[in-house]
């Protein structure tokens, strides 16, 4: 199966009431996720979050397309044109 290396990143606009959804699903990948990053901004209400992972295409669409379903979650991804060997 080809795995790729992605950057995921996420902001969370109202992470009080999404915080705890957010990290749920985050853990259902937990097989693919390689590190994550997590910055509060308390002053502006939101907090950014970056999830790098090594997957097949379809497992980090499965959790980008999660992510992005929760409401005041904005999500981008970056895919790496090279296919990985683990």
């Amino acid at each position: 199966m080809d795995k790729k290396i992605a950057v995921i990143s996420a902001i969370l606009e109202e992470p009080q009431s999404v915080q705890s959804q957010f990290n749920q699903i985050i853990s259902e990948f937990k097989g693919i996720v390689r590190g994550r990053t997590g910055i509060p901004f308390d002053q502006h209400g939101i907090s950014v979050v970056t999830i790098i992972v090594i997957g097949s295409m379809d497992e980090i669409n499965g959790l980008t397309g999660k992510l992005g379903n929760l409401k005041s979650v904005l999500v981008k991804t970056s895919v790496s044109k090279k296919t990985i060997v683990e």
